[in-house]
């Protein structure tokens, strides 16, 4: 109770004084943090995380699949083929060629990984955290096509990762097991992509249907249509877990196909999670912060190298290769390589990683990475979000008019 407790009364506290701190460098996710390393002072603390971590995962698992879901459900096919295809640039090339950069750093920094456990890290880390990018995604100070690619980039590259990061783990247990890595592979493309595929069509198709044809014949309230939008993605949960699919795949699927029969479906599900998902999202970052405070004397040099890099080299190079050839900026280049924070989905994979209990050799190095690489980002991108703009505006204005960063976007009209 003493988590819950301090959370509680922190959520209050940050209420009463949240239009104050907009204007500062002091971001939620960063006071959170802060907040969960002071609750070391409270020995109690660390003994209530210790019993109750499987409450705590299956939050964390929850929050994930609501996240991937509402993330899907929310992105539009003209919002990622407009500017160029440059979300789609950033999803495909850049995401791949950061999980291959963010596995070879890994096998440099740390001897001992094999290289699916070094997989396994850059899949972890390959997300960006579009609330932690929030203060940029709603500056409009910054130009409206790179605010959408960031953001579309950010609403879709967690649930990309997730099959990587879940066949990586398969690979990595089965050899440490002596199992053929091939019959691994044909059950993991069954049962985890297969079946999480199948359980997300049927559930986002049928539940879409029925809400839009609910909508039309105007038998569904508008209010407590959030709620059976909530439904799907808890469906998803329940059906994974009786068939064996990924819960995550599932999700993320059944978010894209329900837009299928009901097109409002993003508006609904982000009107939920903004207001409770914001609670959820504060709250891992809070116990993230208590996570780290009882590890923080395992961290060595190399492992804050590695952090260092998945921040810069590991995240900018690969956008750059992405976005070559469409016109863009230098300044453009480095504001999207940096501004790509790693939070709560990184959290959360790692959470599920753990949950696997796979028992690799590599699992604490990948822990104490991941934890070095958020906590970074939490502090950098948070500090540097509001002078990152600042001088990126003003490198914005020198641009010619017909500059690509300037060319007005297509928004989709909901019906």
């Amino acid at each position: 109770m003493l988590i819950t407790a301090a959370f509680i009364v922190l959520v209050f506290g940050y209420s009463l004084v949240s239009r104050r701190l907009e204007s500062t460098p002091l971001t939620a996710p960063l006071l959170f943090t802060a907040a969960g390393v002071l609750m070391l002072l409270f020995p109690a603390a660390s003994r209530e995380l210790f019993l109750d971590r499987k409450a705590l995962l299956l939050i964390a698992e929850v929050g994930l699949v609501m996240t991937l879901f509402t993330d899907a459900s929310h992105i539009s096919r003209r919002a990622l083929q407009d500017n160029h295809r440059l979300p789609v640039r950033l999803l495909s090339v850049g995401m791949l060629l950061t999980i291959l950069l963010g596995a070879a750093a890994a096998m440099v920094c740390f001897a001992g990984l094999s290289w699916w456990e070094a997989g396994i890290l850059a899949a972890i880390l390959a997300p960006t955290d579009a609330g932690l990018g929030q203060i940029i995604v709603n500056s409009p100070r910054v130009p409206a096509r790179i605010r959408q690619a960031l953001n579309v980039e950010a609403g879709l590259n967690d649930g990309l990762a997730v099959p990587f990061l879940m066949l990586f783990i398969a690979l990595a247990a089965a050899i440490e097991e002596g199992v053929g890595a091939r019959s691994v592979l044909a059950h993991f493309l069954l049962e985890q992509i297969g079946y999480g595929t199948a359980l997300g069509l049927a559930i986002g198709l049928g539940g879409g249907l029925l809400m839009g044809l609910a909508q039309r014949r105007q038998w569904m309230s508008p209010e407590l249509g959030q709620l059976g939008v909530v439904a799907m993605p808890l469906l998803c949960i329940l059906a994974a877990e009786e068939s064996g699919a990924s819960m995550f795949i599932a999700a993320f699927v059944a978010g894209l196909a329900a837009q299928v029969g009901f097109p409002k479906v993003g508006r609904h599900s982000v009107e939920f999670t903004e207001g409770w998902g914001q609670l959820f999202n504060w709250f891992v970052f809070f116990l993230f912060g208590l996570l780290f405070a009882l590890d923080w004397q395992d961290f060595t040099p190399l492992i804050v190298l590695y952090a260092v890099l998945s921040l810069t080299v590991v995240r900018m190079l690969p956008v750059a290769l992405a976005v070559a050839g469409i016109g863009l900026s230098r300044a453009t280049v480095l504001f999207l390589g940096w501004f790509g924070p790693r939070g709560l989905a990184s959290i959360v994979l790692g959470l599920v990683y753990l949950e696997q209990q796979a028992n690799l050799p590599g699992e604490n190095t990948i822990r104490l990475a991941v934890m070095a690489t958020v906590l970074l980002s939490v502090v950098a991108h948070g500090l540097s979000a509001k002078p990152g703009i600042e001088r990126y505006a003003r490198s914005c204005n020198e641009l010619p008019a017909d500059a690509p960063e300037h060319a007005a976007i297509n928004t989709p009209v909901e019906k």
